[in-house]
């Protein structure tokens, strides 16, 4: 019973067009950055169980649309375009404020001077119970305490709180 191919070349040939394999790439990374631009960022910057469903899936339908490779060529060069791709995209995020804006949302206020901001609260689907539990997570006991809080653009909530009249600063609390 063999189990190791007779040739190898067979295995690491290219099968399809190059151009076709970094288009595909590039439009998929392209897109799907885009649409993950356009979701609501989630909190704590973990991923629930929904969002690891979502990935998932996004997996499965990038895999299908970039082509079922029949050679391990194909797959690697698919690979190495994507890395190659997020290389350029951080690098001139790095480099230039507009073309990070692109794809990077700013932070969003979720409280401001201790009252919280409902209508963004609403757009990033945060509820109150959920902006509490992170300020107890940060030993924050009082949101009149909060003098901004933000949604960043990685999902996580930090918070600047104000300095207390006994003296004892708090500072900026994050994760």
């Amino acid at each position: 019973m063999d189990v190791l191919p007779d040739r190898w070349a067979p295995v690491w040939a290219l099968q399809t067009p190059v151009a076709e394999l970094a288009v595909r790439a590039l439009v998929l990374y392209f897109g799907i950055l885009l649409l993950l631009r356009l979701m609501p960022r989630r909190t704590g910057g973990e991923l629930g169980t929904m969002d690891l469903v979502m990935i998932l899936l996004v997996t499965e339908a990038a895999t299908h649309s970039l082509g079922g490779y029949s050679t391990l060529g194909d797959g690697l060069f698919v690979i190495v375009t994507v890395m190659l791709i997020d290389y350029g995209v951080n690098a001139l995020s790095y480099r230039w404020a507009w073309f990070e804006r692109l794809f990077a949302a700013p932070p969003l206020p979720l409280v401001v001077d201790g009252k919280l901001q409902r209508r963004n609260m609403r757009r990033e689907f945060i509820t109150e119970d959920e902006l509490r539990a992170e300020l107890r997570a940060h030993d924050i006991e009082d949101l009149a305490d909060v003098e901004r809080a933000y949604v960043e653009p990685e999902g996580e909530i930090t918070f600047l709180t104000r300095k207390r009249s006994d003296g004892d600063a708090q500072g900026a609390a994050g994760p």
